[in-house]
């Protein structure tokens, strides 16, 4: 069944797969102590993780679905990977439970490009903050985040099981988490922990939230608004990437919410678009007006971010 279902419920399936295997690549290098640590730019570092990982992702897609374009964060990758890290199964679950929206049912190959971040949450890895780690696995069409995985390679269950996949595709829904609502009493923004400056504070002190959350990664920061730990992701800065936000904006919308730029604009992730992120990010979780959030950003910190 897997191989006759609509092309965006196999890439799916297989991104589910595929990322959770990452995520077991990126507790192996930690496992091993030596990070490879290379500095790529200011605070922007790379780890044997972040290529590893990477290749994984990039080979196993490639050989799934050879004609749709793929940008990862860590340029171009070398497909020759061991056997163990090539993913050629579709997560059968949810293949067999869930039903491809119309919209998307009739899509090629061609009409898909796919955004990787390997490991979402760098600095977070090197640092210790493990649980902000995340895999990114967007799916684009015609510009707009249709479909994304997020996994979380140090999540620990009650079960004791290691590791958390969270997908969302828009008209289907998402799976791997239950959703929760923040606290109706309480406004709880969440943020950057290590990119802050004056516009990212002006932005953040309009809205008068009674918490603000400092954390790592544009995946996690989604994930706090889907756990209901935060209402809003409020970032006022040009610090993220396509293949930061793809994944989140998709699974974040796919359960009701909004991610857009600090106007309230959607990005575009077609294959030929720039890879930063130049106005922001602006997230808001199911039940919680998007506009209104909007409507409270001051004008000169909306100057300041309208950029191409």
């Amino acid at each position: 069944m897997a191989g006759t279902a609509p092309l965006v419920m196999r890439v799916v399936g297989s991104s589910i797969k595929i990322a959770h295997r990452a995520g077991k690549i990126i507790r192996d290098v930690m496992c091993r102590g030596d990070l490879g640590i290379v500095e790529k730019g200011k605070d922007d570092l790379q780890t044997e993780a972040d290529r590893s990982a990477q290749r994984c992702i990039v080979a196993s897609l490639s050989k799934l679905f050879p004609n749709v374009t793929i940008i990862g964060e860590e340029g171009q990758s070398d497909l020759n990977v061991p056997d163990d890290w090539l993913i050629t199964e579709c997560n059968k679950d949810f293949i067999e439970k869930h039903k491809c929206p119309d919209t998307l049912s009739d899509l090629k190959e061609s009409d898909l490009v796919i955004w990787v971040d390997p490991l979402d949450g760098t600095s977070e890895y090197t640092q210790g903050f493990l649980e902000r780690v995340t895999v990114l696995i967007g799916i684009a069409v015609n510009d707009r985040a249709v479909g994304g995985v997020i996994h979380q390679p140090y999540y620990k269950s009650e079960s004791g099981d290691v590791g958390r996949t969270i997908w969302g595709l828009k008209g289907c829904g998402t799976g791997g988490i239950l959703p929760a609502k923040a606290p109706s009493d309480r406004f709880l923004v969440t943020t950057t922990r290590s990119h802050s400056n004056t516009i990212v504070q002006t932005a953040l002190d309009s809205l008068s939230p009674d918490e603000v959350l400092r954390v790592g990664g544009a995946g996690y920061k989604v994930l706090q608004l889907l756990e209901g730990k935060a209402h809003a992701y409020v970032f006022a800065s040009a610090g993220c990437k396509k293949w930061d936000t793809c994944a989140p904006e998709a699974v974040l919308e796919a359960s009701g919410g909004m991610l857009t730029d600090m106007l309230g604009r959607h990005y575009r992730y077609g294959k030929d678009v720039s890879f930063p992120n130049g106005s922001g990010v602006l997230g808001t979780a199911a039940g919680v007006s998007h506009k209104d959030i909007l409507s409270k950003i001051p004008d000169h910190v909306k100057e300041a971010m309208d950029k191409p």
